[in-house]
């Protein structure tokens, strides 16, 4: 059909055209066939009008395709893109094909593939399509397509070429549309099975070579197809294989015995058709879903879905469900059903109680060929179907009345356990059971705990009962669950349940009726004083009892306590300034014990406030002080201290007693404030010295207490800043000029004891030393090895320069320096002290003689070493002043006589045996 618009405009009209075999559908067609996601045809053709190729070109973004290529996905939320493998055109979300780049012209036929992908699962669809020249008159015989029946393989004849015009042009046919080859998957052969024959109409004239190229032919999968290049006929190799491959586009070539092209190449699709060779698979062979007991008909439980590789747009992939067994059958052998196409496994009918049955088995058969048992391909799975709880089953109390017993006086004890049955999921919040006490405890001395692993409710106590105010409780008890009921279920009746709590009698501990008592007392209150009762109570009326006092704590032993009627009697005089008494208020325990059985005792605290009375006289305060012989210039500031408190302190009265009169006649008192005075002396100067001053100081109680104290004052000789002189000091204390003089001598003594000790042992560490220098003679260096016990750090350790400690070569730059000044490492230059001489032939007794001389001419001479100077040991350096020692040996072989050594004494004997040759040779 061709549609024209306004001039300069061309729509273009697709064909939708299916050629090639159509093959039977396996089963039976429903009424209404159900949705196939995938393109309507498998091939398209599209023919553009000849106008278009009249001076126009088809512009980039022109609209190829005013229709679209029809794809259904059969969902409406599906996503499907498509692809085009010619870039110049692109196809939109719509099925509508646009170009993507300029094209001149359709002088020959432009065919490629479509490509739909579904984006949830990535499902693949494909189809052909292929643009043509509309308007042509029909193909001569000689560019024809020729088919045959299914056994006559096709024929097909490159188009025809026409002679030259009169123009001088050349005008080539157009292509017909080839159809696809279609070609059924896992053939049974034989191989190589024909196809197709493809000729030229050329091959009369020469002779003509043919191949093909593409995906199967000549690359991988390689030779799955193959031409023969002199016949023309195409085979297929071996059998193909859908699942893997569902189409391949080749290309058939003609050329001459040279190679060079006789025709313009073919396109050639083949489509493998589907044979149903896939059975449907399960992804789990187990499936787990659940339903709420009680759920209505229709109640979604879960879905099974099973994928057939085969193609799903014929029967061959198009799968079905059902379900073949149902376990267990209660309540009716159909409690389940499955949608035939979608797999949702949905309830029938109600019934579904999870304290009968909670869980069912079912076994999903899923079929190809849409569920048709005799062509189709089935596999099953089972599904694990769970009836989940929901409180449809109120607690039940197991009895309506429930016991216990309580002591009284206790708490956080069970007294009673009440018991429950719930049909529901065991530890979950539809069988946890929450317990209320509704009326029988106004005061709250009860609560009810439940036991997570029983569910059981432990009455307990929380609050102390009182047998004497209550002998028994009557509760009643509501349970409920933790979850709410589910609708349309109505509470039991046995939910509530009654507890009876006898309270038991225990014999409780006598009470003191206040508890501390307080009672005040003046101080001094003397001994057999009746200062009050103290009782107790027993709180068991019940009971016959007789309660006996005692006393438990006493500290300063003052009280007594009559044991049957609690009158507590002075026992000592009650004294306010005692240590045991702590803010005025002393304090005792008692005990209060009754003949119960057991016994019980209980405690009570008496407090005595004493009140102050003035029966403490004060006290001088300071008892020594010291003050200048001369008149006005110090004087002591006195006070006292009262053990009373006030008003029988201060303001204190500070006076000097008319006896003896040298005291008044020496000093004089003068009043500072109500608390201190200030005592001086009366006349100009008194003698150094301690004298005994007596102060009466009086108090302001009623009546006042006085108190003569004595102050001893100590007189001495003062220095500018009216402080006491040393001398003074001492003369202050009582001794005469002789004792001062004697005291000052020892202590010259003793300093001159001292010095002379420091100076003698100066001097015997300096004897030590030079003592030293003597040799002992088991330290004889000649026949011992002295280790000194001494190991450096090493030369990396030294960051000095050892070239300071080199031997000079010289001595001129010491001698040319002023006297007495030199450096620290140089020799003193003074004459050299004369060392003894050692006579020609040694006399044995001469030798001890000898080195003692040399030691002492040794230790008197400055020059030898070691002077005051830098000793470096085990140091070789450059430029060294000694001469070479490498032509000593130790031979034996010399001619030196050490017979010699025998006469020097026993102390070379060592020496001459090794050397002399003694009695060994």
């Amino acid at each position: 059909m061709l549609t024209t618009m306004k001039t300069g405009y061309v729509i273009l009209v697709m064909s939708a055209v299916l050629l090639g075999t159509s093959w039977g559908n396996y089963g039976a067609v429903p009424p209404k066939p159900p949705c196939r996601p995938g393109f309507s045809e498998n091939f398209y053709t599209v023919f553009v009008s000849r106008d278009i190729l009249q001076g126009q070109s088809i512009l980039k973004d022109t609209m190829v395709s005013s229709g679209r290529v029809k794809f259904d996905s059969c969902q409406e939320n599906e996503a499907v893109g498509f692809e085009s493998s010619d870039p110049s055109f692109s196809v939109r979300m719509d099925g509508s094909i646009y170009t993507e780049q300029d094209v001149s012209s359709l002088a020959e036929p432009v065919q490629f593939m479509v490509t739909a992908r579904s984006v949830p699962d990535t499902r693949i669809w494909e189809t052909t399509v292929k643009l043509a020249l509309a308007g042509g008159t029909v193909p001569p015989p000689t560019a024809q397509i020729a088919w045959e029946d299914a056994q006559q393989p096709s024929v097909i004849l490159f188009p025809a070429h026409r002679g030259t015009s009169s123009g001088g042009l050349r005008r080539q046919r157009r292509d017909w549309v080839i159809p696809p080859i279609n070609v059924p998957e896992n053939s049974r052969g034989p191989f190589p099975q024909m196809l197709v024959s493809i000729r030229s109409d050329q091959d009369r004239e020469i002779q003509i070579r043919y191949s093909i190229t593409g995906v199967g032919a000549d690359q991988p999968p390689n030779e799955v197809f193959r031409i023969d290049p002199v016949a023309g006929k195409m085979f297929v190799t071996k059998p193909l294989d859908r699942e893997e491959r569902s189409s391949y586009h080749l290309r058939a070539h003609a050329v001459d015995m040279n190679g060079n092209k006789v025709e313009n190449p073919i396109d050639l699709y083949i489509y493998v058709i589907d044979m149903n060779d896939n059975r449907p698979e399960f992804k789990n062979q187990v499936y787990n879903g659940s339903v709420d007991e009680g759920s209505k008909p229709g109640s979604y439980v879960m879905k099974m879905t099973a994928n057939d590789a085969d193609d799903d747009t014929t029967a061959n992939g198009m799968v079905r469900y059902r379900i073949l067994s149902q376990t267990p059958l209660s309540p009716i052998p159909n409690m389940f059903t499955i949608n035939s196409e979608t797999g949702d496994i949905v309830t029938v009918a109600a019934g579904l109680d999870r304290e009968k049955v909670s869980q069912y088995t079912i076994i999903v058969q899923a079929t190809d060929m849409e569920g048709n048992l005799n062509f189709g391909l089935s596999n099953t799975a089972t599904a694990i179907i769970s009836v989940t709880d929901v409180n449809d089953n109120p607690p039940e109390m197991t009895v309506k009345t429930f016991s216990g017993e309580v002591p009284e006086n206790r708490i956080n004890v069970v007294v009673a356990n009440m018991t429950v049955i719930d049909k529901d999921q065991p530890h979950s919040p539809n069988w946890n059971a929450v317990y209320r006490i509704v009326s029988g405890d106004p005061s709250g001395h009860f609560t009810i705990h439940t036991d997570p692993v029983t569910n059981d409710g432990m009455v307990t106590v929380v609050k102390p009962v009182d047998y004497e105010l209550n002998r028994a409780f009557m509760l009643t008890v509501v349970v409920s669950n933790q979850a709410h009921l589910a609708d349309g279920i109505e509470s039991s009746p046995l939910s509530t349940a009654g507890v009876t709590i006898s309270v038991v009698d225990v014999n409780e501990p006598p009470a003191f009726h206040s508890n501390p008592k307080s009672i005040r007392f003046e101080e001094g209150v003397p001994p057999r004083t009746t200062l009050g009762t103290f009782t107790a109570n027993d709180p068991d009326r019940f009971m016959q009892q007789i309660v006996r006092y005692s006393k438990l704590t006493d500290p300063a032993n003052w009280l007594n306590i009559n044991a049957s009627n609690g009158l507590i009697v002075s026992t000592a005089v009650l004294d306010r300034e005692s240590i045991y008494v702590k803010n005025n208020i002393y304090e005792a325990t008692f005990l209060a014990s009754d003949n119960g059985s057991p016994p019980a005792s209980g405690t009570g605290t008496l407090q005595i406030y004493l009140i102050d009375v003035n029966d403490n006289a004060p006290v001088l305060l300071p008892k020594e002080a010291q003050v200048c012989e001369r008149i006005n210039t110090n004087s002591i500031n006195i006070t006292a201290a009262d053990a009373d408190v006030d008003p029988n302190v201060g303001p204190f009265i500070f006076e000097l007693p008319v006896f003896p009169s040298t005291v008044r006649r020496n000093w004089t008192i003068s009043r500072l404030n109500g608390d201190y005075a200030q005592l001086s002396l009366r006349i100009q100067y008194l003698e150094s010295g301690v004298y005994d001053v007596p102060v009466i100081v009086s108090d302001s109680g009623n009546p006042p207490l006085s108190n003569r104290s004595i102050i001893k004052v100590k007189v001495c000789h003062c220095d500018e800043n009216k402080e006491c002189t040393t001398i003074g000091a001492v003369a202050a204390a009582g001794l005469g000029t002789g004792a001062i003089i004697a005291i000052l001598i020892c202590i010259i003594i003793l300093l001159t004891m001292v010095l002379l000790f420091v100076v003698w042992m100066k001097r015997r560490e300096k004897e030590r030393q030079t003592k030293q220098l003597l040799i002992d003679p088991e330290d004889d260096v000649r026949d011992n090895i002295l280790k000194y016990d001494e190991e450096g750090g090493g030369e990396e350790d030294q960051d000095y320069d050892l070239s300071q400690l080199q031997q000079p070569e010289s001595l001129d730059h010491i001698i040319s320096k002023p006297p007495g000044v030199r450096r620290v490492d140089e020799r003193p230059v003074v004459p050299e002290s004369q060392y003894p001489i050692r006579p020609v032939v040694p006399h044995p007794g001469d030798i001890g003689d000898f080195i003692n001389e040399g030691l002492r001419a040794a230790d008197n001479d400055p020059t030898a070493p070691p002077y005051d100077s830098l000793l470096v040991f085990d140091y070789e350096g450059s430029g060294s002043t000694a001469g070479s020692v490498s032509s000593l040996n130790s031979s034996s072989t010399g001619d030196q006589d050490y017979d010699y050594l025998n006469d020097w004494g026993p102390r070379f004997k060592k020496l001459a045996d090794m050397y002399g040759g003694g009695e060994d040779d």
